[in-house]
This record gives C-alpha cells, sequence and structure tokens, in this order.
C-alpha cells in the first residue's frame, strides 16, 4: 500500500471518530439533563412520602381522629347514623354505591383500616360499628 492511501485512510477514520464522539457527547448531555429532572422528581417524590406518612400519622394517632378522605368520612357519617353494626355491602348501599364484589372489597378494606386505627370496631366478622367517643 501506498504512504498516501494509508494517510488518506486514517484521516477517514478520525473524521468518523470524531463525528461519533461528537454525537455521543451530545446524548450525554441530553440523558445528563434527564437524569438530573429525573433525581430532582424523585427527591421531591420522597418528600411528599415523607410528608404524607407523618400527616396520616398524626391524624390516625390521635385521641380524636380526623379522617382527610371524604370515603372515609362518608363510611363514618354512614356508621354514625346506623342503630346496629353494618357489614362493607350494606355501607355501598347506603352510599349508593353498586354493590358489585369490587366496590364492597374496597369499602371492607377502608373499614378494615378504620378498625386498625381504633375508630371502627368489628364486633363480629364482617360487622362493623362506629366507636363511641371517649368523653
Amino acid at each position: 500500500m501506498h504512504l498516501d492511501t494509508i494517510l488518506t485512510l486514517i484521516s477517514e477514520r478520525e473524521t468518523t471518530a470524531t463525528t461519533t464522539a461528537g454525537r455521543l457527547r451530545e446524548q450525554i448531555g441530553l440523558l445528563s439533563a434527564e437524569l438530573s429532572r429525573i433525581d430532582r422528581e424523585l427527591a421531591d417524590l420522597a418528600t411528599t412520602r415523607s410528608m404524607l406518612q407523618h400527616l396520616a400519622t398524626t391524624e390516625f394517632t390521635a385521641d380524636d381522629p380526623t379522617i382527610v378522605s371524604s370515603a372515609y368520612q362518608q363510611i363514618l357519617a354512614v356508621l354514625g347514623t346506623a342503630t346496629a353494626g353494618m357489614r362493607a355491602k350494606d355501607v355501598c348501599l347506603a352510599l349508593d354505591i353498586e354493590p358489585l364484589p369490587k366496590n364492597i372489597e374496597g369499602v371492607r378494606a377502608k373499614l378494615k383500616r378504620l378498625v386498625s386505627r381504633e375508630v371502627v370496631i368489628e364486633d363480629q366478622p364482617g360487622l362493623f360499628t362506629l366507636i363511641q367517643k371517649r368523653t
């Protein structure tokens, strides 16, 4: 091979490598910016989770717990007007929620959470009653 041919091949390869390196640097810049944005979002989400856990703990461990969610408030209102314990299906019907299995299970899960937070008692399996306020 002739020296000029070899030098031309080296120059062509060098040009290709320089172009590729420039393109990769640009991609790295874009990916670094996206990574920074995601890191900020993750930090915000962690702060939000921490604050919500703190608020939930504060709300549910107070002497007179205040249930923030309107769904829980509605359930408590229904239980407050009941003369006897209610089942999850009865709560659905009282709230005008179609008593489909998924809705009944959702209400049952909320009732169980209220039991664990000592706002509601489960007198018998599946039978929920509002705990009378302590005086």
